[in-house]
Parts: C-alpha cells; structure tokens; sequence
C-alpha cells in the first residue's frame, strides 16, 4: 500500500504561519485520510517547523522563481518584514524529504500556495497576495526526488493514485 506524507496543518495541527490549521480544507477528504491514518498510511510533517520557524511566525513568500529557484540559490524566501529564512526553508524541505524517504512515501498532500508546500502555484514573492505559477521549497524538493505531490483541490487524482495497485 501506498504511504503519503502530508502537511500537519492540513490534519488538525496548529502549525501555519498564524498559529491557525488547515483542516477545513481537506473537509472533503476527512473519510479518506482518518481511513489511510488507521491503516498507518499517513506521515506528518511540518516543514517550517521542522527547519526551526517558531509558530506563530510573520507569513514569508519565495521569490520569483519559487521553490526550485531557491533550491538553486537563485531566489530567497523572505518575511513580510524582509527577514531572510531561505536556511530554515531549505533545511525543513531536507527534513521532510528524509522523513518521506524513511517511510517510503511515494506522495505527498501538502497545503495549497505554501512557500513550502504549495504545489503548482504559490505566493509571487512580493507579499500582495498575488499568486504565480510555481511550487514552495519542499514541493519542489520533493519533485525533484520523484516524490508525487498533491493539493487539497486534488482530491479525486489523490484518491485515485492512493487506492492505486502500482506501488
């Protein structure tokens, strides 16, 4: 069976930027993911945390170029307040990549727009809430260790690739 590793904040932890969760935005998928947690398929992790960002934190965006240009050293991930946690984005996104590999997860569910999570489009950098094509730190790590990764507004193709025989 397939094993996912999945944003904390997306399970009820109070781990986003503003000390909230994201439960409700996986609502749609509760029966599914408390069924995969009861069969051991879930891992959880918390990338910003776990590269040492306090929560509550001041929100942070990537700049152009997101996740796989940081990881290149070509774009920062910085605060609102122009703090630079590019170290402790990366750092999160090598945990969370170890954590994965450890546990054999294939797939990730990992929370929308993210400067670390967001898979597809996250926050343009400039910290109006203008969103870009594009995927955070970990996403993009995670991508590049051909690791699936999956949205909250994916719900039917992450089904469908969890109860998938190919593993």
């Amino acid at each position: 069976m397939r094993k996912l590793l999945v944003s904390a904040c997306l399970l009820g932890e109070p781990l986003r930027y503003d000390g909230d969760d994201n439960k409700s935005k996986v609502s749609h998928l509760q029966s599914k993911l408390t069924q995969w947690m009861e069969e051991g398929r879930l891992v959880v992790v918390c990338p910003e945390t776990m590269g040492g960002l306090p929560t509550p934190r001041t929100p942070a965006e990537a700049e152009q170029g997101g996740g796989k240009a940081v990881l290149s050293g070509t774009a920062r991930v910085l605060t609102y307040n122009g703090e630079d946690v590019t170290a402790s984005f990366i750092e999160g996104a090598e945990k969370a990549l170890a954590v994965a590999q450890r546990h054999h997860c294939q797939g990730a569910l990992l929370a929308a727009r993210s400067p670390s999570c967001g898979s597809g489009e996250i926050y343009d950098g400039t910290h109006s809430r203008v969103i870009t094509t594009g995927d955070g730190v970990t996403t993009a790590l995670l991508k590049r260790h051909d690791i699936m990764c999956f949205t909250p507004d994916m719900a039917d193709q992450l089904i469908a690739w969890m109860e998938s025989e190919h593993v």
